[in-house]
């Protein structure tokens, strides 16, 4: 065999070869993504979107670009399963209208004192005791997949961005602008949300283990990262606003 026809063995790809080997990739993920939305929505309806996402990644497959046929699938399949998500939208308006309402005034008195918005200030606010106010972190919490690299452009919760791959020159520096925005904001968040962000985004643990580690309830973390949301929400308003 001379070396071009070795060369194009390598570089063959056989895309129903790589699905089949690749299937169980998308259940792992959808599994992964499960334990970050609320109970209505059905792994079956992941695994049908993700499987379209690793149909797709193998036709479109280049072994020369360098990255593993792995790798390049996993971006794929998890960004079809968080389309299907953003499509279906099984959170309530109600959902998303508290929480910008909440987002609004908490971003009225940091602007106003100069100092972290309190829970209890932002409820006295809003007109809500303070459990009443919790509820609604709590729902957004559910409500919200927090993603650098896709914003949720339907909910009107975070900033519209094109996907990389079909940004023109001036949309991909408005995206960079934004993820500086958006990592700055999270490292001056209050300690402790910073902390609980940090441990649910960067090492992937889940909310009774970031609870373990705090030495609060499964309830309570759930209430402080909607808090860091809500706050995020509100400190980035001129990007989501836009």
């Amino acid at each position: 065999m001379n070396a071009h026809a070795m060369y194009n063995e390598v570089e063959t790809v056989d895309p129903d070869g790589l699905v089949a080997a690749n299937a169980n990739l998308v259940k792992r993920i959808a599994f992964h993504l499960m334990n970050r939305l609320p109970p209505s929505v059905q792994a079956e309806d992941l695994i049908q979107a993700g499987m379209i996402g690793l149909l797709e990644a193998a036709r479109h497959y280049d072994p020369s670009q360098g990255a593993s046929f792995e790798t390049y699938a996993g971006i794929r399949v998890r960004g079809a399963m968080l389309d299907e998500i953003r499509r279906s939208d099984w959170t309530p308006r109600s959902v998303h209208r508290k929480s910008r309402e909440a987002a609004e005034v908490l971003r009225e008195i940091e602007q106003s004192t100069g100092r972290d918005a309190k829970d209890a200030i932002v409820a006295e606010k809003l007109g809500l005791d303070l459990s009443a106010y919790h509820v609604i972190l709590t729902e957004s919490t559910a409500a919200h997949i927090f993603s650098f690299d896709q914003p949720d452009e339907h909910t009107g919760e975070t900033l519209t961005l094109p996907q990389s791959d079909e940004a023109t020159p001036s949309e991909s520096v408005e995206y960079l602008s934004f993820r500086d925005a958006l990592a700055e904001s999270i490292k001056n968040l209050p300690e402790r949300e910073s902390l609980v962000m940090s441990l649910y985004y960067d090492e992937d643990l889940n909310l009774r283990e970031i609870g373990d580690i705090l030495g609060v309830s499964e309830s309570r973390v759930c209430q402080i990262h909607g808090q860091a949301l809500v706050r995020l929400k509100a400190r980035l308003a001129e990007w989501t606003q836009r």
